[in-house]
């Protein structure tokens, strides 16, 4: 595998992988789906490694597949926040976490807390 050029099957693994995280953040948000994805059931789904999905989207685009969700997450959420009456709890449960959990998360990737942000971005 090349480092310059990814290979044809490393660019259908990434594109399939962003594909999967696309259409599951927007099943959470329409409230089709309230279930976390895992890696391995996207693995399963590509019908490769839960190894072999990591090291081919860390080789690709240089960070784990879970920084990622993690960035569609909170991008989700920015949307939420701004376009919608929601409040911090609701949009929480929407994205299926914990209210004090997700005021974490969402600090610690964008730096204030949702309330904050909300607030601003409004």
């Amino acid at each position: 595998m090349s480092k310059d050029k990814p290979s044809r099957r490393q660019e259908e693994i990434v594109n399939a992988y962003f594909s999967f995280l696309n259409s599951h953040i927007e099943s959470v948000i329409s409230g089709a789906s309230n279930d976390f994805l895992p890696l391995s059931e996207i693995a399963h789904q590509l019908h490769i490694s839960h190894q072999h999905l990591t090291d081919t989207i860390k080789q690709a685009n240089g960070q784990h597949p879970c920084y990622y969700y993690d960035l569609k997450i909170i991008e989700a959420a920015k949307e939420m926040l701004k376009a919608s009456d929601k409040t911090v709890t609701e949009v929480a449960y929407t994205l299926t976490y914990d209210p004090s959990n997700f005021s974490k998360f969402f600090k610690k990737i964008v730096g204030v807390s949702p309330g904050t942000w909300q607030r601003e971005n409004t």
